[in-house]
Formats: C-alpha cells, structure tokens, sequence
C-alpha cells in the first residue's frame, strides 16, 4: 500500500503516452480544437461509468456544495481543458517526440508552485532531479 502512489503514477505515465501517440495518429486530417472535445465527451462519459460503477455518483452534491472544492475542482477543470487543447494542437503541428518532453516541463513548473505557493519541500536531491527533467525536457525537444 506504501508504494501504491507509485504503481498509479507509472500506469499514468503509461496511459499519457497512449494519449500522445494515438491523439497524434488521429490528428492527421482533423481539427485539433473538435478532436479534443470529442475526447473530452468520451472522457466525461467513461468516467462518469466509473463513478456510478464504483457508487459514489451521491456524493456529488456534496462536492458541489463545498464551495472551496467546487472552485478549485472548477478551476482544475478548465486549466487541464486548455492544456489539452494547447497540447494537441502542439501535437497537430510538432512531433510527439518533442511536444512531449516539453509537456513534461509541467513536472517542473507544479513543482515551482507546490513550493512557493503550497509551502511544500523538497529534498536537495528532489530538486537536482527536477532540475534534469528541465534540462532533460530541453535536450530531448530541440535535439
């Protein structure tokens, strides 16, 4: 259970990937703005089936009424549906192998906001490696 976050972040990694690979596939002759809203409706309907599957569509409306929660959740909602837009529009005219590496700079910049605004820490080591992922993200782009 310990490493638990862990498995759940190489499954999301793995995931992502499939995300880049199969948007930059289905790109090729469509507009990158409707593609990403037709995801976006499959999305909403597939997670949607995971919730009632799972039994908790009744604590909607307790979210909602959590006015920090909703807000916050809101605006989650709208910045996750630019930087979808913006990425397969990147992906419309780059190549994966260089828009994802600069999408992952994102690790790099949370991790910049979870320390000033969150008070977060992080370990010395902690930030050498985020410093790689920049310099990695870099390379790997522009390479």
């Amino acid at each position: 259970m310990e490493k638990l976050w862990l498995v759940f972040g190489l499954l999301s990694a793995i995931m992502a990937a499939l995300v880049t690979v199969f948007g930059k596939v289905g790109l090729q002759s469509v507009d990158a703005n409707t593609a990403t809203a037709i995801r976006s409706v499959i999305m909403a309907v597939f997670l949607i089936l995971v919730v009632v599957c799972q039994g908790s569509l009744l604590e909607i409306p307790a979210i909602i009424a959590d006015k920090k929660a909703i807000t916050y959740i809101a605006l989650s909602g709208v910045a996750g549906a630019l930087s979808w837009l913006f990425y397969f529009l990147a992906l419309k005219f780059g190549n994966v192998s260089q828009v994802a590496p600069i999408d992952k700079l994102s690790v790099v910049i949370a991790t910049i906001i979870a320390v000033s605004l969150l008070g977060e820490k992080i370990s010395m080591l902690g930030g050498i490696g985020v410093a790689l992922i920049a310099l990695g993200a870099i390379l790997v782009a522009v390479g």
